[in-house]
């Protein structure tokens, strides 16, 4: 209350300049909460030549967060892993559904009924009608034996539910590939903010030695336009790089699984992270941790279950009856029960079963194929994977040795340009020269850690000691959404 009397103060008495002096230092004392609606409104910043509208009182949040970070949210919030996960659970409930054969089964019935017997009515020359109540009626049944048509049943269910479960890990490694390579082009973006951010930096230097020479009587006025028209073009590539960042974030975001998230800083820097791995290594590796690798061999074994499953399809069940119920004439009149042992038989259909067996078998020599054509395209994939690797390995030395060089052409067209012996568009050139080759050496780190995470994919294993491991408290999170 007392602010907004001091405010009312200011407002009546002192000028407009001491007027806005107050209102900025308000915005600044309360920086530390949040602006109530009326406080954040579009105002004219003052200082600002090109009458820019600004938001007074808005406050950005930010948190330091690593590449581990970003991969245990997308643990926990990508939605591929979610429906994946679910894919588990509703396989594994569908593995004590076929378990429930060998379990008793109940049924419970009650009726009533006004009967009246045709036949007896012309035998007896009268009509015979009389109530007829079912107080209760329970039946129980028991398997016993079906010569192991639920066994194999609860075969392919767990080996759907492994199937399910590799799926589930392959679908973790795509969503780890998305969130490294995403991380690492946010990287980029951020060294190429940062080479904008310089560039225009100098080309402000440059426009201000420009005017001094202009002034002196040294360069004449076309040097002050082209290093004007430089840094107005510096400017628009600064735009266009945080503008690249803002999109890279939200990249990484939809990669996590968090659209909107808060504002953070990355707190590791593009670097070169060196790996000792050779391709038969990264062969073997894959043989045993690569998901596609293995989900092929379950499939084969799916389909042979299959085929042992319809090859006892015509043989009998035995299975125990009982029943017990209480009616009659009246609702509690008389009872009655039955018990048996019996064997029930199919309906055989010799041709159906002799072609469904052969279906089962083509189907069993499909999959042995498709495993054979998936290993093969694994076995590609892990190979372009290191070459690319391999490539981008050793582009970093040339590219960081064409930013020496670049360097050392521009600050020689510097110390020309300061002496007034160059000209402003060699030493343009050499700027521009000197930023390509920035921004080349960036790239190919960039791509030379994506390579990086892609061959980690491609064998289905980090190639570093920087794995993350979840600690049981973070797992069962994740199960419960």
């Amino acid at each position: 209350m007392k602010k907004i009397i001091f405010v009312l103060v200011v407002l009546i008495i002192v000028p407009n300049f001491a007027f806005c002096n107050a209102i900025d230092k308000l915005t600044e004392s309360v920086k530390t909460k949040y602006p109530e609606s009326h406080e954040v409104e579009p105002r004219l910043n003052e200082s600002d030549n090109n009458q820019n509208l600004t938001i007074k009182g808005g406050i950005e949040h930010c948190i330091d967060v690593n590449l581990d970070d970003c991969i245990r949210m997308a643990l926990g919030n990508n939605p591929r892993i979610q429906s994946a996960m679910q894919d588990v659970f509703a396989s594994d409930a569908r593995i004590k559904q076929a378990w429930s054969n060998y379990f008793p089964q109940f049924s419970w019935q009650s009726g009533y009924s006004r009967i009246r017997q045709l036949q007896l009515s012309d035998v007896f020359r009268e009509n015979l009608i009389y109530n007829y109540w079912v107080l209760g009626q329970i039946s129980a049944s028991q398997l016993l034996y079906d010569f192991g048509v639920t066994q194999n049943q609860v075969t392919v269910r767990k080996l759907d539910n492994l199937g399910y479960r590799i799926i589930l890990t392959g679908t973790i490694n795509d969503v780890i590939y998305n969130v490294k390579d995403a991380y690492y082009n946010l990287q980029y973006a951020i060294k190429a903010k940062e080479v904008a951010e310089n560039t225009v930096k100098q080309y402000s230097l440059f426009y201000e030695q420009a005017k001094a020479f202009y002034k002196a009587g040294v360069e004449p006025k076309v040097d002050v336009t082209i290093s004007q028209l430089n840094l107005s073009n510096s400017k628009l590539t600064l735009i266009q790089a945080e503008h690249a960042i803002n999109i890279a974030m939200a990249k990484l975001n939809n990669a996590i699984g968090i659209p909107y998230f808060t504002k953070y800083n990355l707190v590791e820097k593009l670097r070169y992270d060196a790996y000792d791995i050779n391709l038969d290594k990264a062969v073997k590796i894959c043989e045993k941790s690569r998901p596609e690798f293995q989900l092929a061999e379950v499939k084969v074994e799916q389909a042979n279950q299959n085929v042992k499953l319809i090859k006892k399809s015509w043989l009998p069940k035995f299975y125990t009856q009982g029943q017990i119920e209480v009616g009659g004439r009246h609702p509690d009149s008389n009872y009655g029960y039955s018990l048996g042992a019996y064997i029930n038989f199919p309906t055989i259909n010799g041709m159906l079963i002799k072609h469904e067996i052969r279906e089962a078998k083509s189907l069993y020599s499909k999959e042995q194929a498709k495993a054979i054509a998936t290993k093969n395209a694994v076995y590609l994939e892990v190979q372009n994977a290191f070459y690319t690797l391999e490539e981008k390995k050793n582009k970093i030395p040339v590219a960081y040795i064409g930013v020496k060089q670049g360097k050392e052409n521009y600050d020689l067209s510097l110390n020309r340009y300061k002496v007034g012996v160059g000209s402003p568009v060699e030493l343009r050139d050499a700027q521009v020269q000197y930023e390509k080759s920035q921004l080349t050496y960036y790239q190919t780190l960039y791509e030379y850690n994506s390579a990086k995470a892609n061959l980690e994919k491609s064998i289905g294993r980090n190639i570093t000691n920087n794995e993350v491991e979840l600690d049981k408290k973070t797992i069962r999170k994740i199960r419960n959404g």
